[in-house]
């Protein structure tokens, strides 16, 4: 879906659509991302509180009487090997994410930026002017881009 469709005229030329388009698919790369991390953040921990549970109850309560016999039965069970080689995946992929969000929301912030400060240039008549509020306004209802200033 575009953010202006070619047909509707207001008062903006092409290449102003197209900047706008653009900051509509980073803006929804940047919240692609951001969901993935969401998702992956809870899963860590969701995996995290799970496996610690297990070893409490496999390996912490019945040899709690011996730091030696803990360190031999977590070692013994492969199951407790996979448990934390998972866990380390899934920190590692919430870790790519975030790093991944983070290089989207800066695109996406330096894009809006541009388009704000740039207003002047990209509506250079009049008319346009005045008609820049819908197009900001289209912006912000259906893609929660704000446009009127810089700050998020």
């Amino acid at each position: 879906m575009e953010a202006i469709r070619p047909d509707a005229d207001h008062g903006t030329d092409e290449a102003t659509k197209v900047i706008l388009n653009n900051v509509v698919k980073r803006k929804k790369k940047f919240d692609h991302y951001k969901s993935r991390h969401f998702i992956s953040v809870y899963l860590t921990l969701g995996l995290a509180a799970v496996f610690l549970y297990y070893l409490y109850q496999t390996v912490l309560m019945p040899y709690s009487y011996s730091f030696y016999e803990m360190y031999e039965q977590f070692f013994r069970n492969p199951v407790n090997l996979v448990g934390t080689l998972v866990i380390a995946g899934v920190y590692g992929s919430m870790l790519h994410f975030k790093k991944k969000m983070d290089k989207a929301e800066k695109e996406f912030h330096a894009l809006r930026c541009e388009i704000v400060d740039r207003s002047k240039d990209l509506w250079k008549s009049d008319s346009a002017w005045k008609n820049r509020h819908v197009v900001f306004q289209k912006m912000k209802d259906l893609y929660d881009i704000n446009l009127f200033h810089e700050n998020k």
